[in-house]
């Protein structure tokens, strides 16, 4: 009995990162895909994302999380194939999540689209058992507790999507519905409703609101963001907002380097406890871009 209470002591602040992190970044809101297998990019051939997090730096053991991520859009298919990688590291604990997507784009009339998307993860969970410090030592039981553990799991996501809005619904983990494969891959679902202006004016609001359910918990994260613009058909620079429950409140900038190469980066406070210990949270992502090749199929060569 007096070990297994040991244990749960032991244990406990890395259940209470584990459940304050929902492994999420903040460029979800200009990169729903993140969240969403159904999130297509359709403007271009293909996509690629690179992004590091830090959360509450200074605090000992905040999560760490990397993000990268490839899509590939077909115009002849309607089709988006993507291929996703998140590793996220807790305390001692590590999280690593490869998930393959599958989406299709269909027009529902001249201004609304619905796509859908499919996704199969490859889920581990490990420890670094170096890092482990037991009031009891080297005990079995700790040890028996901190095994690798891997699975299988599934994602499914809708967007309806035009020129202004993006209204989208998205339920990761999905097998964790029917099976305790791995608590730390918990079911989570998004609803969300985001509106950007499109018009050639120099600057344009976007805004939206989301909501997360996670295991048992609930949250709500708001945004609002300027985009400003050098010419009427670019976006090299914004600045915006954002707010999530549990008192965190975050700002957001990006900037174009080239034609094809985005720059985003955001700085998080928590105003709860954790600011006692905590420097707030830093994140970075890059985004390369592949232009699509059009090809002229009735000119003479």
């Amino acid at each position: 009995m007096k070990k297994t209470a040991l244990l749960f002591l032991f244990l406990l602040p890395a259940i209470i990162l584990v459940a304050q992190s929902n492994i999420r970044l903040n460029n979800d809101w200009n990169k729903t895909y993140m969240i969403n297998p159904a999130s297509i990019t359709d403007q271009y051939l293909a996509e690629f994302n690179m992004a590091a997090r830090q959360q509450w730096l200074g605090f000992q053991g905040a999560p760490t999380t990397f993000f990268a991520s490839g899509t590939l859009y077909l115009d002849e298919l309607y089709t988006q194939f993507g291929l996703k990688v998140l590793q996220d590291k807790i305390g001692f604990t590590s999280t690593t999540d490869i998930d393959l997507t599958y989406a299709y784009a269909m027009r529902v009339n001249q201004t609304w689209k619905l796509n859908m998307g499919l996704g199969l993860s490859f889920q581990s969970l490990g420890y670094d058992v170096s890092q482990v410090h037991s009031p009891t030592g080297s005990d079995p039981l700790v040890l028996d507790r901190l095994l690798n553990e891997s699975n299988v799991n599934s994602d499914l996501g809708f967007e309806f999507t035009n020129k202004f809005y993006r209204l989208g619904f998205a339920s990761q983990n999905i097998f964790s519905l029917f099976s305790p494969i791995n608590k730390m891959f918990a079911n989570t679902n998004f609803l969300y409703a985001m509106y950007r202006d499109s018009n050639h004016d120099f600057f344009n609001l976007g805004y939206g609101v989301c909501g997360i359910q996670y295991s048992n918990l609930y949250q709500m994260e708001f945004n609002l963001t300027g985009y400003f613009k050098a010419t009427p058909t670019t976006n090299p620079f914004q600045i915006g907002l954002v707010y999530r429950t549990w008192s965190e409140i975050g700002v957001l900038f990006g900037l174009d380097l080239s034609h094809n190469l985005r720059a985003s980066y955001s700085y998080d406070y928590n105003f709860s406890g954790i600011s006692n210990a905590s420097f707030g949270t830093h994140e970075l992502m890059l985004t390369y871009r592949l232009d699509k090749v059009f090809q002229c199929r009735n000119c003479w060569y």
